[in-house]
């Protein structure tokens, strides 16, 4: 006859991912005549539950480097850019406690573009959001009653006459030697 159990565990009930392509334009004084360079930096977030949603918010530097007055000379501007995302996840199981909320960068933010306009630089940032709810589940299981057989623990003086045993059983005259080969 068999019995079941209950084990709370803890358990991905729910998993997803999202790239996330943000525009962006800085005004800058000097009118560039080229972009040299632009990388982001600093990368920072956390997420939390919202109703039936997470709310992802974080923050990037992004440090833009471009020359002037017909390429003779070369300025980088820094901008801080906040960001505030929604998704939604489908919850695999309905009846969890204990939420946690796990988030991580898959692609860290990175410039994909950048445009001169004038006075103005135009870039596009991507990046890409994992995202976990992490829970406590119950799973049922079933248990056995039956006992393993135990094993028999063998002394250490009886390990050399089982030996001997052995040894005095065995024939060594198993191959028979031709005469004629």
């Amino acid at each position: 006859m068999a019995n079941y159990r209950e084990i709370v565990t803890k358990a991905v009930i729910a998993k997803g991912k999202k790239l996330f392509t943000t525009n962006n334009t800085v005004k800058v004084d000097k009118s560039p005549s080229t972009i040299l360079g632009c990388w982001v930096i600093n990368h920072n977030f956390n997420g939390v539950k919202s109703g039936d949603n997470i709310r992802i918010s974080g923050s990037y530097d992004v440090n833009i480097w471009y020359s002037y007055d017909n390429d003779t000379k070369t300025e980088v501007i820094k901008e801080t850019n906040t960001y505030n995302e929604v998704v939604h996840l489908r919850e695999r199981e309905e009846e969890a406690t204990g939420e946690e909320i796990i988030v991580r960068s898959l692609k860290q933010p990175s410039c994909v573009k950048v445009d001169i306009d004038g006075n103005n630089i135009n870039y596009t940032i991507e990046k890409e959001l994992g995202i976990e709810l992490v829970g406590d589940i119950k799973v049922k299981i079933e248990t056995n009653n039956e006992e393993d057989p135990w094993d028999e623990i063998v002394e250490e003086s009886n390990i050399e006459d089982e030996e001997k045993k052995i040894d005095e059983e065995v024939k060594e005259d198993f191959i028979k030697e031709e005469d004629n080969l």
